[in-house]
């Protein structure tokens, strides 16, 4: 068990350092976006194709690694708490790429770099949308 938690370690620190590069690329897009003139869409593309493929192969290993440390007892997880701080790191750093991301998406919009079926629907804008229908159909 103890060399299944080692190797869990070391692909954890792998899936971290690919999520700073993805947080590097979107930072990277979100400052040229910011300064005039400077923002080329084909680079900002090719950076997000290379690294896509291997975000969508990590985020469910992520999600599996996270059920299985879960299920741990805690004297398991207390031996290898670095296992835990990773987790929570690769959680964080999802997340502050797709916050900046959709920052980075809404400024392309104001800029007018996207066209307008890249425009979130009406009721994306509506963060209450699904409930008030099943609310209404309920009510029914």
């Amino acid at each position: 068990m103890n060399d299944s938690l080692i190797e869990l370690q070391t692909e954890l620190q792998g899936t971290l350092s690919l999520y700073h590069e993805l947080l590097g690329a979107v930072e990277t897009e979100s400052t040229a976006l910011r300064q005039p003139g400077s923002f080329s869409p084909f680079e900002s593309f090719s950076a997000r194709r290379q690294l896509l493929p291997a975000l969508e192969r990590s985020v469910p290993r992520l999600r599996q690694h996270r059920a299985n440390w879960l299920q741990l007892t805690p004297a398991e997880r207390g031996g290898h708490r670095q296992i835990g701080v990773l987790l929570r790191q690769c959680q964080d750093l999802i997340l502050r790429v797709l916050m900046l991301d959709r920052e980075n998406e809404q400024a392309l919009l104001r800029q007018g770099l996207l066209g307008p079926r890249h425009l979130p629907s009406h009721n994306a804008q509506r963060p209450h949308y699904v409930a008030d229908l099943y609310r209404r159909r309920g009510a029914v």
